[in-house]
């Protein structure tokens, strides 16, 4: 199966039901078929070819959507790039990917002119809202041109070293990726999802390709800069799903959601990470007929677990167990397949597995190596887990971040979950600042509640009566925010470097 099948069978299915209600518009599954079938035939008539790549540089509009899927219709190879992307960002993804064509803002075209000039670019699209309401070009589609074995997408991801790696998802990929969320989720063609994530990141994306596999409805929004706006229009369509991230779930937790009607709301999704334990009793108390769902996952295969409604309160520090026609294990450093209860690196073998990073072989090679089977290769994903004796998986932390102190190896994750269960912390880093005597001494930087008065002694006394002596933080400093990255996960490398620069 091809990933665009995902509009083509839901148009066919039902050609005038809701597929995106983005800015006032709705458009249906027929809408958005036709749309970009002509998009598609636009892209072959500037000579995009089977293979080729397409870099797309939008805000979450319907206009991405269809992008998206014609890239697809094409033959081609879609890359996403958030338009909140620096000029040089933008054109190395360009340049890196071998693109024929990019799509994109026209504002945003104007300041990165100059820098896409010595590119081999075939076509550059300012403005698609012409092709798609016209008869320039066919609505009927395109011939296939794929299988199921193709590339469907490069993900651009700065991973922990901070350069750009394009990772390559087929369409099988892709497809497994969808059909295993949309499983679990049981998401049915009468959800409305309520997105708010970009487009370019991998839980955004798969907000419309679940969406779309079933033939549900997706209201598309550009941010959560305005919650009272996001919540009044969840209200307004009924939404029944809503996937948030850390920051969202922090600002939520904090608000009077009874002073809107969220009744027809059926689920919450969290990934990347456990919800915080005060987010979590906030929801439920909040919410409480909504089930809801950590999940974690890395761009390289998508999703790996999801803790079922039913336990988020018997093991809210755990992001669940696998998803459907996946497997996993946890190894030591030599490889070697641990006990449960033990921390090491997480390998995940599946169909969603990715083929390898863009042109990176050697970056390739240390991340998928050989699996079990003679005939396979296993995603190692650098990320330290335990795994408890019911086959539930906690993070543990990322292999680059721990932190060397006193001889001992400290993941900041740990020091974080107990930062969190301090009433009055909404958010916490933990990051390793170089130290003579100690190779690295620990400072925790937390974000408070307008209201709350917590003092570094406060904060120290938490952690010493919860952690052990060398894991317990030699300072705090207190921020109003804490920097972001462009998918809203807390900058941490950033806090890193300008930690040791101090």
């Amino acid at each position: 199966m091809q990933l665009e099948q995902f509009l083509e069978n839901s148009a066919r299915s039902d050609d005038r039901k809701t597929a995106l209600i983005v800015q006032g518009r709705r458009l249906s599954y027929g809408d958005l078929d036709r749309q970009s079938n002509r998009m598609a035939r636009a892209l072959a008539a500037a000579g995009i070819c089977r293979g080729d790549r397409v870099v797309i540089c939008l805000e979450n509009t319907a206009e991405a959507v269809v992008s998206i899927f014609a890239a697809l219709k094409a033959g081609s190879v879609f890359a996403l790039v958030s338009p909140a992307s620096r000029a040089e960002t933008l054109c190395a993804i360009v340049k890196d990917s071998g693109a024929s064509a990019l799509i994109i803002e026209a504002t945003k075209l104007n300041s990165v002119q100059q820098n896409l000039r010595n590119l081999p670019l075939k076509a550059v699209f300012p403005a698609i809202e012409p092709i798609l309401n016209s008869a320039i070009f066919a609505a009927d589609p395109l011939p296939t041109q794929t299988i199921d074995l193709d590339l469907a997408a490069l993900i651009y991801t700065s991973g922990s070293t901070g350069s750009p790696k394009g990772v390559m998802l087929t369409h099988l990929n892709m497809v497994s990726a969808a059909t295993s969320i949309a499983a679990y989720l049981k998401n049915t063609s009468d959800d409305v999802i309520m997105n708010v994530l970009p487009l370019s990141h991998g839980y955004g994306l798969y907000q419309i390709l679940t969406a779309f596999k079933v033939g549900a409805s997706v209201i598309l929004e550009r941010g959560f800069t305005y919650p009272a706006a996001i919540l009044n229009r969840m209200r307004e369509e009924k939404a029944t799903g809503l996937p948030l991230i850390p920051t969202m779930s922090a600002i939520l937790s904090r608000m009077d959601l009874a002073a809107w009607d969220l009744s027809s709301l059926r689920y919450i999704t969290n990934a990347g990470d456990a919800f915080p334990l005060h987010h979590i009793s906030r929801i439920r108390q909040l919410l409480p007929d909504v089930e809801l769902y950590s999940m974690y996952g890395l761009t390289e295969c998508q999703r790996v677990s999801y803790l079922p409604p039913d336990q988020i309160d018997v093991r809210p520090n755990s992001v669940g167990r696998g998803i459907p026609n996946q497997e996993f294990f946890i190894v030591d450093d030599g490889g070697n397949r641990l006990q449960r209860g033990t921390t090491g690196e997480l390998v995940v073998r599946g169909s969603h597995v990715m083929k390898g990073y863009w042109e990176m072989p050697e970056e390739t090679e240390r991340v998928l190596r050989q699996g079990p089977f003679p005939w396979e290769k296993a995603l190692y994903t650098g990320d330290l887990f335990r795994m408890d004796e019911e086959g539930y998986l906690y993070f543990v932390g990322r292999k680059d971040h721990v932190i060397k102190t006193r001889g001992e190896k400290v993941h900041p994750k740990e020091i974080e979950n107990i930062l969190y269960t301090l009433p009055g912390i909404v958010e916490a880093a933990v990051v390793g600042v170089p130290d003579e005597v100690l190779g690295h001494s620990i400072k925790a930087i937390v974000v408070t509640e307008a209201a709350v008065q917590l003092t570094e002694e406060d904060v120290l006394r938490h952690c010493a009566t919860h952690l052990e002596d060398f894991k317990v933080p030699q300072c705090v400093e207190f921020r109003a925010r804490l920097p972001k990255t462009q998918n809203g996960k807390i900058a941490r490398r950033e806090l890193a470097r300008k930690a040791e620069a101090a």
